[in-house]
C-alpha cells in the first residue's frame, strides 16, 4: 500500500499537508496511471483566488465551491504504474501531468499525462507545460501573424509566458505592461521590445506611438477591469484581444461603444477550458497538443522557461507559502513544490 499526501485548503487561508488516505497502485483502473510527483506548480491568481475563499473562482455561479479544496493542477514526475489498457506512456516515463494536483502520486487517466520526450527537459520545466499551454492558447486565439504587434498587459507568470511565446512567434515589437517594476525588468530578460507602466500618464500614447496607431493584437492577462480598459486603449483599428485573465469582478464598466464597436476590436475569451477536447484545428488546439508543443519547444531549445522559476519549496511548508502568496505583492512569479523526498 502505498501513502498518498496531498496539500488542501481546508477553509479559508488554510493550507495544510496531510496523509489522505492509502493506496494499491496495483489496482488501478484499465486506463489509468499513477505518476510520482517530481514538481508540482503554483497557479498564483487562481490558487489565492481560493485560498482566500473567492466566491468567484468558478465559472458555474449557480452553487459556491465547498471546502475543502484541492488544487495543484499542473505538474510533472514519474509513471510508477500503469493500468493493462494504457497504451500512451509505460512505467519508467517522465510526464507531464494536467488536471493533477498537489499530491505525492496522481493517479488519472492516460489521457492526462503528455510524456516528456527529450531529456533535455527538466522536470521543473515540465511542470509548466500545462501552465504555459494558457498563454499559447491565447496567441492563438488572436489570429496573431508574423512581425504584427503584440502588447501583453500584466506580467505574472502567463504574462511573462506570453512574452517569451510572442518572441519566439515572432511578434514585433512584443510590448509588456505592470505597474511593479521589477516585473517590467524581468519582461525585458524574457524578450520584450518595450515595457510600460499602465499607471504612467499617457501610456495609451506611448504605446501608439511607438506602434505607429496602435496594436494589432493583445493578451489581457491581469485579471481586473481596468486593465482591459487599458488595453483596448492601445489597440489599432481592427484590433484583436484575447482575455486571458480571470476578470472575476463584474463591477467595472466599459464604454464598448467607443472602445470595442467603433472601432471593430475583437475579444475573445481565452480560457483554458474554452477548447477543443480532441482534435486541434487552427488557432484552437487541445491540451495535448499544446503541451507537447511547448515541451518539444523546449527541448529543442528554441524556448526556455527555466529563469521563470524562482522558487522552490516543500509540501511541508505550504500554510506560509500560501499566506505570502495572499499577501505579498511581490509574490514571485513562479514557484513550484518539490516532491522529490516525498
Amino acid at each position: 500500500m502505498t501513502t498518498i499526501k496531498q496539500i488542501l485548503f481546508a477553509k479559508p487561508y488554510t493550507a495544510e499537508y496531510l496523509t489522505v488516505g492509502e493506496r494499491d497502485l496495483s489496482k488501478i483502473d484499465e486506463k489509468s496511471v499513477a505518476v510520482k510527483t517530481a514538481v508540482s506548480t503554483i497557479s498564483a491568481g487562481t490558487e489565492r483566488a481560493n485560498f482566500i475563499g473567492d466566491d468567484a473562482v468558478s465559472i458555474d455561479t449557480t452553487a459556491k465551491p465547498p471546502f475543502p479544496r484541492a488544487l495543484g493542477y499542473s505538474s510533472a514526475g514519474e509513471v510508477v504504474a500503469a493500468g493493462s489498457g494504457v497504451t500512451k506512456v509505460k512505467v519508467g516515463d517522465r510526464v507531464a501531468v494536467y488536471w493533477g494536483k498537489h499530491v505525492n502520486y496522481n493517479i488519472l487517466s492516460e489521457d492526462n499525462v503528455v510524456k516528456i520526450e527529450s531529456d533535455e527537459v527538466s522536470y521543473a520545466e515540465a511542470a509548466l507545460a500545462l501552465i504555459s499551454s494558457f498563454p499559447l492558447a491565447a496567441i492563438r486565439k488572436v489570429r496573431f501573424e508574423i512581425g504584427e504587434s503584440l502588447l501583453v498587459m500584466g506580467l505574472g507568470l502567463l504574462g511573462q509566458l506570453a512574452v517569451l511565446l510572442a518572441r519566439a512567434a515572432g511578434a514585433y515589437p512584443v510590448i509588456a505592461c505592470d505597474p511593479v517594476p521589477e516585473r517590467r525588468k524581468e519582461a525585458l530578460e524574457n524578450g520584450a521590445d518595450h515595457v510600460f507602466d499602465p499607471f504612467d500618464r499617457n501610456f495609451a500614447g506611448q504605446v501608439k506611438e511607438i506602434t505607429r496607431g496602435g496594436v494589432k493584437t493583445a493578451i489581457e492577462v491581469t485579471g481586473v477591469g481596468q486593465g482591459l480598459d487599458e488595453t483596448l486603449d492601445c489597440m489599432a483599428k481592427l484590433g484583436r484581444v484575447a482575455l486571458l485573465g480571470c476578470t472575476r469582478s463584474s463591477n467595472f464598466c466599459i464604454d464598448y461603444y467607443r472602445k470595442v464597436h467603433g472601432p471593430g476590436i475583437t475579444l475573445v475569451g481565452a480560457h483554458t477550458n474554452a477548447r477543443p477536447a480532441t482534435e486541434s484545428y487552427p488557432s484552437y488546439f487541445t491540451h495535448e497538443d499544446d503541451m507537447k508543443t511547448m515541451l518539444n519547444l523546449c527541448g529543442g531549445g528554441r524556448l526556455s522557461v527555466k529563469n521563470l522559476i524562482k522558487e522552490t519549496d516543500l509540501p511541508q511548508d505550504c500554510q506560509q507559502v500560501y499566506t505570502r502568496l495572499a499577501t505579498d505583492k511581490n509574490f514571485p512569479v513562479a514557484v513550484q513544490f518539490d516532491w522529490s523526498k516525498e
